[in-house]
């Protein structure tokens, strides 16, 4: 049986909401430099997971709580279908720019797509990532 220790959780706390600043930026600025919906994403993903991985067993039920992961993987799946089908009423293509007039997308439209896919990817992973963990314990305690 593995146990929690102090440092664990207190170390896996402080450093959960850097990794979570890090994969805002990562979304937010994924249409300037290298990153994106998917990489930033998987980031908040981690930064989520993190605290439950290193948390004593009083505290584990409230962080494995997948209530909220599954509303926020709906609402991304949700704007980024309806940014696809604003694309083919405008321009008659999935996931077209609705109010660029060339080829080339604003640099705003590809943010809003990379806060959805980030949305959808961080939620995805992170609810899929706390199962596992609900499962790994569930089989460690019996």
């Amino acid at each position: 049986m593995r146990t929690k220790t102090d440092m664990l959780d207190v170390t896996s706390r402080k450093l959960a909401p850097y990794v979570l600043l890090f994969g805002c930026y990562l979304i937010s600025y994924g249409h300037l430099s290298p990153g994106g919906g998917f990489q930033g994403g998987v980031v908040l993903a981690s930064g989520l997971i993190l605290p439950a991985l290193g948390c004593r067993p009083q505290r584990r039920e409230d962080l494995l709580s997948n209530y909220a992961l599954n509303i926020g993987e709906a609402l991304g799946f949700v704007a980024f279908f309806l940014i696809g089908v604003a694309g083919i009423a405008t321009a008659g293509y999935f996931l077209a720019d609705p109010f660029s007039q060339s080829d080339s997308p604003h640099a705003w439209f590809i943010f809003i797509l990379n806060l959805a896919i980030g949305l959808k990817v961080g939620a995805g992973i992170g609810l899929l990532s706390l199962l596992l963990i609900r499962e790994s314990l569930e089989d460690e305690d019996g």
